[in-house]
């Protein structure tokens, strides 16, 4: 345990000395958790919807990747403009990464079902190092000045986003983080919110009178790191339970899943992924956990036709 807890550590040395690029934490139900990525996402569901998500990434092994996102999104009375707001704390190692943002969208109706939404994000990130990772360098001979003097603060950021959707199906593109921020003002470290670009797509198709198959895929592009590609399959039975699988293809986080969700209620929804890695990390970890809560108010329009699949 000692030395997997001294590998993070020289790993997080290295990166201090060449940057350490952030990206916006990933998801294997990243269909049902849209909002943390794309503002045109807001209000789209036609009811005031609650996300809450929990992820411990690589379990077993020390200091990998734990999050949690807690986001609230609603149309307004004028049904063509949503509002939202997202929290996602993200603990990588040594390294803490706090997101408050704000979203805004507003849809154009596209023929009888589909509408157009441009969303707006915008808000701060707060980034910070462990106190204990901190103290560690202060001790005699091994002190170094630029993990020292290192201070939490918030920076600001913009994101943006497309999102078209009928009943059937929906496809978006956004860049939630638009600035490329330094996170510490120590030239032999850095921690940028690089430029990432978003693109998602789904639908849903009738294979019964109680069974609907519903593919989803999405697409993250980021300025120096590689394509990663998420395709999903879910089956819907009786319009109670949810049961698919996923799989990803990215040359670090590679990795297989499968999906449970279960609609408790017209307002609860209660969901569950488990992810095993096919990347070099499978032989230090088993697996990652993923839990999703979803619970929405009353519609808001009694216009609406039919439950809301994405």
């Amino acid at each position: 345990m000692k030395l997997i807890k001294h590998n993070i550590i020289a790993i997080a040395l290295l990166s201090c000395t060449v940057g350490i690029a952030q990206q916006l934490p990933q998801f294997t139900q990243y269909m049902y958790n849209t909002i943390s990525i794309n503002p045109a996402y807001a209000g789209s569901r036609e009811a005031l919807s609650i996300v809450g998500l929990h992820r411990s990434q690589w379990v077993g092994f020390q200091g990998g990747p734990i999050t949690q996102t807690l986001s609230i999104h609603t149309p307004l009375r004028n049904d063509r403009i949503g509002l939202g707001l997202s929290f996602i704390e993200d603990d990588l190692g040594p390294e803490n990464f706090t997101y408050l943002y704000a979203d805004f969208s507003y849809a154009i109706p596209t023929g009888d079902t589909g509408k157009l939404a441009f969303g707006l994000k915008g808000g701060f990130t707060q980034y910070s190092l462990d106190s204990d990772f901190r103290e560690y360098f202060d001790q005699p001979g091994n002190f170094d000045p630029s993990i020292l003097g290192i201070e939490d603060r918030w920076t600001p950021n913009i994101g943006a986003g497309v999102y078209w959707s009928t009943n059937r199906i929906y496809a978006g593109l956004s860049v939630p983080r638009i600035l490329n921020t330094d996170k510490n003002t120590d030239d032999g470290f850095e921690a940028l919110d690089r430029l990432s670009y978003y693109f998602t797509v789904g639908g849903v198709i009738d294979l019964g009178k109680s069974i609907k198959f519903k593919p989803a895929a999405l697409l993250k592009a980021t300025n120096g790191a590689p394509l990663s590609y998420d395709l999903t399959a879910n089956f819907l039975f009786n319009e109670k339970f949810w049961l698919g699988g996923s799989y990803r293809i990215n040359n670090q986080t590679a990795a297989i899943g499968g999906i449970a969700d279960f609609q408790v209620s017209r307002q609860l929804r209660v969901g569950y992924a488990y992810e095993k890695p096919i990347s070099d990390i499978a032989s230090y970890t088993t697996g990652t956990h993923e839990i999703l809560l979803i619970y929405e108010f009353k519609f808001l329009n009694s216009k609406l036709k039919s439950p809301r699949y994405f």
